[in-house]
C-alpha cells in the first residue's frame, strides 16, 4: 500500500510540475540573441499595436517569468528578457502577448468573462482565507457542523471558480498564439521562415502556461484538503 502511495503521489507531481519545467526549457531554448533582429521584444510590440490602432495600450517592462496584458489597465507587460530581448522568444511572446490587447479590443467574449470572473475569484480567496483563518477559533468557540459544511463550501467554490477560468483561459491563449501571433509573424515579415517553428513552439508554451498554473492550483487546492482533514 505505501509503495502505491509513493507511486501515486509522484505520478502526481510530476504531473503538476513537468509542464512547468516544458514551458521553461521551450522559452529558454529559441532565448538566444540574434543580432539580426531590426528591434526587441518591447519594440515590436508597440509596433504590433500601432498598426491595429492600439496606440492607447502601454507596453511596459514586468518582474521576471511575468508577462502578460492587462485588461483592466489596457498594458502590455514584458519581463526584462522579453521586453529588452532580440530572440525569437522575445519577438513571439510579444506578438502573443499584444494580441490579447487585439482580442480585447475585438471585445472577445471568452476574454472578458474570463476578465469578470478573475474578479470574483480574487473577492471568493480573500473570504476563504478569512475563514480558514478564522476556523480554528470558530471550531474551538462553537462547535457545530454548519462550520464544515462552509468550509467545504468554500474549497468548492474556489476550486470550481479556478477551473472555470482555466476552462475558459485555454482558448483565449490558443487563439492569441494561432490565430494572431503566428500569422502576424509569418505574413508580417517579422521572422524568416527557419525561425517559424521556433515561434510556434515559443507559442505554444505560452498558450499552455495556464495548464501548468491550474495543476499548481490543483496542487494548492489538495493541500488545502490536507489541512482541513477532508
Amino acid at each position: 500500500m505505501p509503495l502505491i502511495l509513493i507511486t501515486i503521489a509522484a505520478l502526481f507531481l510530476a504531473l503538476v510540475f513537468l509542464p512547468q519545467w516544458w514551458v521553461r526549457a521551450s522559452m529558454r531554448k529559441h532565448a538566444a540573441e540574434r543580432e539580426d533582429f531590426p528591434g526587441t521584444g518591447g519594440e515590436l510590440a508597440r509596433h504590433l499595436l500601432d498598426l491595429a490602432g492600439l496606440r492607447d495600450v502601454r507596453v511596459e517592462l514586468a518582474q521576471p517569468g511575468a508577462d502578460h496584458y492587462d485588461p483592466i489597465e489596457r498594458v502590455v507587460r514584458l519581463s526584462p528578457d522579453n521586453y529588452d530581448g532580440r530572440s525569437v522568444t522575445a519577438v513571439a511572446v510579444a506578438a502573443h502577448e499584444s494580441s490579447h490587447a487585439m482580442q480585447h479590443a475585438d471585445g472577445n467574449t471568452l476574454l472578458t468573462t474570463r476578465v469578470r470572473l478573475a474578479g470574483s475569484v480574487r473577492a471568493i480567496e480573500v473570504a476563504a482565507a478569512i475563514i480558514l483563518a478564522l476556523a480554528p477559533i470558530v471550531a474551538i468557540l462553537v462547535k457545530s457542523p454548519v462550520l464544515i459544511l462552509l468550509q467545504i463550501g468554500v474549497v468548492v467554490a474556489l476550486l470550481g471558480s479556478r477551473v472555470l477560468i482555466h476552462i475558459l483561459t485555454l482558448p483565449v491563449e490558443m487563439d492569441a498564439s494561432f490565430n494572431r501571433a503566428l500569422p502576424i509573424l509569418e505574413k508580417g515579415g517579422y521572422l524568416k521562415q527557419r525561425d517559424l517553428p521556433g515561434a510556434r513552439s515559443v507559442l505554444r508554451a505560452a498558450a499552455y502556461t495556464y495548464i501548468a498554473s491550474a495543476l499548481v492550483a490543483l496542487l494548492d487546492v489538495a493541500r488545502l484538503l490536507r489541512v482541513l482533514r477532508f
